[in-house]
């Protein structure tokens, strides 16, 4: 039995999930998805993937070969009956399954193996929310690259639909001569690199004309000068160091761009997408209807373009994609408005030894009595991680003071650091944590509190828990994790001599019915959608620095007074 042991003296300790379920998983489980409605998880594991409902935990579907190990999945809903599954396997090699009528069929291969010595792989493989398109990072001879996919949804539902009708006929569960429609290449985007012409010999004497390319260029020269000083390593660790990776966001409508309002029929579809490879002090952003005419011999241009101070390590964005966090070296944090083009906020954490290595925006955060819909009142709230194990919030608004706050310092023990901390939808203000030591934690992050520890039956422990195979369902409100055999127990059954899947129902806890919110009441998803005019942009962007004036005014005279001190202070040395 798994229970719920509370760390407040506010709860009452004992508290049992009524429903606690836990099921023998397939072999070497690597990976879960849950899908954005809540009624599938997707597993991927040795022999293959399967799909089991939720509600009633039993396999719907399965896809089993025997040299098919998937290593990593996702899962995205395109009609009521029709979901995208996206897979990566042992080899790099990414596919596109979808489930439909209880039934797993294999859509595409991404990067076939056709060509031993130019082998690709797959590095990461996203879908977008209503499997409108995907992206994939490529690598092939230590280049990277980054491809975005447009699926043919609607030709892919009229084929599905001809695969029920030949498996009813023929009386058979494969698809057998059936061609599907390929999937086609949005855009294809290779890490910047310094254009022929162009005079510079470092990252103070770049000479260039062009905007773009001058920030561009900086990051290159920063970078090689980077691999100059580690001139010592070995080939390999300079091709691992040389090879650049990206991280990829896609946008949703934000009232900024003129196919903004053309696609009000699809709201879910995304208009743009933005991109920052490592090493990099750039944010770049491209819209997808701008990119349809894709050439091969054509670099695409990034439509927006936001420079940074310094290096991005780490990225976040809201679930109505209008603000985008960039956790930046030396403990910055810098929030960009995509409605007005402009930073939001930009916060530093003065924290001691602060190395900023993920961040998340908390969801479901509750507003203010006094709060009103006015333009001052934007407001947005940040889990930040360091590398370190410490845990703060910022909470930060146009024309308010951040306020930044300790949620959990750095562990002395290097079992307690975390390796998963995540918002949980639909539960206001609440944090789940997962540390090396397999530990579960579930935190209210407003009230600086600990609510429960989350403990698996004795007989087994948290699989990997420094790299946890989990899942979390935001629509019901349930977690997914694997548990394998705990070494020091013998297990008196086969049964438990298996790894299992744990389920852990938050919403059925009468401690935690308090911070249960639907998502109809959360203030992101009230403003998801914002379809406005250029002319009202500009008229939004001309209030928020009206109303943020006087708290500019304060910070520009706060740093004047910083300058002039550390002027003083050096005078005085020397």
């Amino acid at each position: 039995m798994t229970t719920v042991t509370p760390l407040s003296s506010s709860v009452a300790p004992g508290v049992t999930f009524s429903n606690f379920v836990h099921m023998k998983l397939p072999e070497s489980t690597n990976c879960l998805a849950c899908s954005e409605d809540g009624m599938y998880l997707s597993l991927g594991h040795a022999h293959g993937l399967s799909v089991w409902c939720v509600s009633s935990l039993t396999c719907v579907a399965e896809r089993l070969e025997d040299r098919l190990e998937i290593t990593s999945i996702q899962m995205s809903r395109i009609t009521e009956k029709t979901y995208l599954l996206a897979t990566i396997d042992d080899m790099g090699v990414a596919r596109v399954f979808a489930y439909h009528c209880d039934s797993i069929h294999l859509l595409s291969t991404v990067n076939s193996m056709e060509n031993v010595n130019k082998r690709s792989i797959c590095l990461t493989f996203e879908l977008s929310q209503g499997g409108y398109y995907g992206v994939a990072a490529i690598s092939c001879n230590s280049a990277v690259w980054l491809e975005v996919y447009r699926f043919p949804s609607e030709a892919w539902l009229k084929e599905l639909e001809m695969a029920v009708s030949h498996i009813q006929e023929s009386n058979c569960n494969e698809d057998v001569d059936l061609k599907w429609t390929p999937l086609s290449v949005v855009t294809k985007i290779k890490p910047p690199e310094i254009p022929e012409g162009t005079e510079m010999e470092g990252p103070d004497e770049v000479q260039t004309t062009d905007f773009l390319m001058h920030y561009l260029a900086l990051d290159i020269l920063t970078k090689n000068c980077k691999l100059e000083t580690h001139s010592f390593k070995s080939d390999e660790e300079k091709t691992h160091e040389s090879q650049r990776c990206c991280t990829v966001h896609f946008l949703l409508p934000c009232g900024q761009f003129p196919g903004d309002l053309k696609i009000r029929s699809q709201p879910e579809s995304p208009v743009a997408f933005c991109v920052w490879w490592s090493d990099s002090h750039n944010l770049l952003q491209y819209q997808l209807h701008k990119a349809r005419n894709f050439k091969p011999d054509v670099e695409p241009v990034p439509y927006l373009f936001w420079p940074n101070t310094k290096k991005i390590l780490c990225s976040a964005v809201t679930r109505c994609t209008q603000y985008i966090a960039l956790g930046l070296d030396s403990a910055l944090v810098c929030i960009w408005d995509r409605q007005s083009g402009a930073p939001f906020s930009v916060v530093l954490i003065s924290a001691a030894d602060c190395v900023i290595s993920r961040m998340q925006f908390v969801d479901d955060w509750p507003v203010s009595g006094d709060d009103t819909q006015s333009f001052n009142t934007e407001e947005v709230h940040l889990l930040v991680a360091c590398k370190s194990g410490a845990i703060h919030t910022i909470n930060t608004g146009r024309g308010r003071q951040s306020r930044i706050t300790l949620l959990t310092d750095s562990p002395k023990d290097t079992g307690d650091l975390p390796t998963v901390i995540v918002s949980v939808p639909t539960l206001r203000s609440l944090v789940l944590r997962v540390q090396r030591n397999g530990k579960i934690f579930l935190h209210d992050v407003l009230n600086k509190q600990t609510l429960c520890t989350l403990i698996p039956p004795k007989t087994h422990s948290i699989a990997t828990p420094c790299s946890p195979v989990y899942a979390l369902n935001s629509k019901r409100r349930i977690l997914f994790i694997r548990g394998d055999q705990d070494t020091s127990y013998r297990p008196s059954s086969q049964e438990y001599s298996q790894s299992q899947l744990f389920i852990f129902h938050f919403g059925e806890s009468d401690s935690l019915q308090k911070y249960v919110v639907s998502p109809s009441d959360s203030p992101q998803r009230q403003k998801t959608l914002s379809y406005i005019t250029l002319e009202e942009t500009c008229d939004r962007y001309l209030q928020q620095r009206a109303l943020s004036a006087d708290a500019r005014s304060r910070a520009f005279t706060q740093t004047w007074k910083e300058l002039q001190e550390a002027v003083m202070a050096q005078q005085g040395h020397s």
